[in-house]
């Protein structure tokens, strides 16, 4: 069975869609033995490819080969994850945190902190209107 990259990476749900992994081969994104390669590229049993997503990089083996997208769990019987696990904690880790935690009482002041406000300015300056 011959396969495109492009077409494997789709099938494999690395992707979204066969165009966004086209358009990955294209900008470099994928790379076998540190060389840039083409959507027609086909894919051989036993390559590890390097694959760029955004902050995210992932290295898999080819361990089969398939040309339909199945559901998660069938698709990840097709490659080998080879990411190191240092990697892989430290892009959950800027996901799964909050780079920014808001102070209670923060942000724009609620109805009743501007009816107080508005109550303690017409204190101070009388009722001008």
């Amino acid at each position: 069975m011959e396969l495109r990259i492009d077409k494997y990476l789709w099938a494999i749900r690395l992707f979204k869609t066969r165009s966004l992994a086209t358009d990955a081969c294209k900008a470099g994104k994928i790379k076998l033995n540190g060389n840039n390669i083409k959507p027609s590229h086909t894919v051989k049993i036993g390559e590890l490819y390097h694959i760029s997503k955004g902050i995210e990089r992932k290295t898999i083996k080819v361990i089969g080969l398939t040309d339909r997208r199945t559901d998660a769990p069938t698709a990840i019987t097709f490659y080998e994850d080879l990411t190191p696990i240092e990697n892989t904690y430290a892009f959950k880790k800027t996901f799964h945190h909050p780079l920014l935690q808001r102070d209670i009482g923060d942000g724009r002041p609620t109805k009743k902190d501007r009816r107080d406000i508005d109550d303690l300015q017409q204190s101070w300056f009388g009722n001008n209107e």
